[in-house]
């Protein structure tokens, strides 16, 4: 298994080498139900679908007429996107990701990040096997609670998960309840976000678990996703989740912070499925606001052709 290593608390986090009028435009746009779900995005050339050019090879004058309010739905979700973009101050406006997979892929954990014994273990994984051009967005912890990320993620209709630790999310739990109800899933990050390999299994049970518990209690629902902190795990680390219901162990493959991204593989680049990593920060600890740093983690997503997707549709 392969660790990741931390500088400080709050640092940045690697791979060690063991173990694991504008705004009228915008509301015309959300009031007729574009605010929401993915489109296709005109702005870099889609092309056209396989469907679409079998029926012109047919003769058809034009798509079903399903398909036709489908298109021109996803046509004013984007203007509207293109109308946040600006008002956000994005570079680009963000490419629409494509429609979910019908099946998802299957997951398997990542070469080198096993466990003795890991047979039928949740996956651990940094990235989702799919051809499609999507990345996925990912924050942890909970400790900013920034009201100006839930209203540009809304407007921009970028999806992200977040993955909780209690003892910062207990202060503002209705912050996260609002995350909640404009479809952000909340996956565990434990209860109070200790090195768990140092920990016996029973307290690494009353962290796992007892996170369960608790966003059960207050989110009305228990995750199936679990982000160990710093991305160290052990054995009892896996099994331990897959007794309390964790189907999957999403790790990451690059790192936001606002004015940059820290990469983990030798190429530097984003890779179809990759997973990005960011935290709820601010200007005491950032230098900058999460607004700073979503508009770095566009620039560089949308910049290199890819859209971000939502991570459960895929996982």
């Amino acid at each position: 298994m392969q660790l990741v290593r931390q500088k400080g608390k709050f640092g940045s986090r690697r791979y060690g080498p063991v173990g694991v009028a504008v705004s009228a435009l915008l509301a015309a746009a959300v009031a007729s139900g574009c605010a929401g779900g993915a489109a296709d995005g005109p702005d870099r050339g889609q092309p056209a679908s396989p469907a679409a050019g079998r029926e012109a090879q047919a003769g058809h004058a034009g798509p079903a007429p399903a398909a036709g309010a489908r298109a021109e739905g996803l046509k004013r979700k984007q203007a509207a996107r293109a109308v946040a973009a600006k008002k956000w101050g994005l570079a680009e406006t963000p490419l629409a990701a494509p429609e979910p997979p019908a099946k998802k892929p299957r997951l398997t954990t990542r070469e080198g990040f096993e466990v003795k014994g890991g047979e039928d273990l949740p996956p651990v994984f940094t990235t989702v096997p799919t051809e499609d051009r999507v990345v996925f967005l990912t924050m942890d912890d909970g400790s900013e609670k920034d009201p100006e990320l839930l209203r540009m993620m809304t407007e921009l209709d970028i999806p992200y998960s977040a993955f909780l630790s209690d003892y910062v999310v207990r202060d503002d739990y209705g912050y996260f309840e609002e995350m909640q109800k404009s479809g952000v899933v909340l996956g565990n990050h434990t209860l109070t976000h200790p090195y768990l390999p140092g920990l016996s299994a029973d307290e690494q049970r009353e962290e796992i678990c007892g996170e369960q518990d608790r966003m059960e209690e207050r989110f009305g629902k228990r995750p199936t996703l679990f982000r160990p902190p710093y991305g160290n795990y052990n054995g009892d680390t896996l099994r331990i989740a897959k007794s309390c219901g964790i189907e999957a162990v999403p790790l990451w493959a690059a790192e936001a912070f606002p004015g940059r991204m820290e990469w983990r593989e030798r190429d530097q680049d984003l890779h179809p499925g990759d997973i990005i990593l960011t935290h709820f920060r601010g200007e005491a600890e950032w230098g900058g606001s999460m607004a700073d740093m979503i508009r770095t983690v566009m620039k560089t997503v949308t910049g290199k052709g890819y859209a971000v997707a939502r991570l459960e549709d895929y996982v």
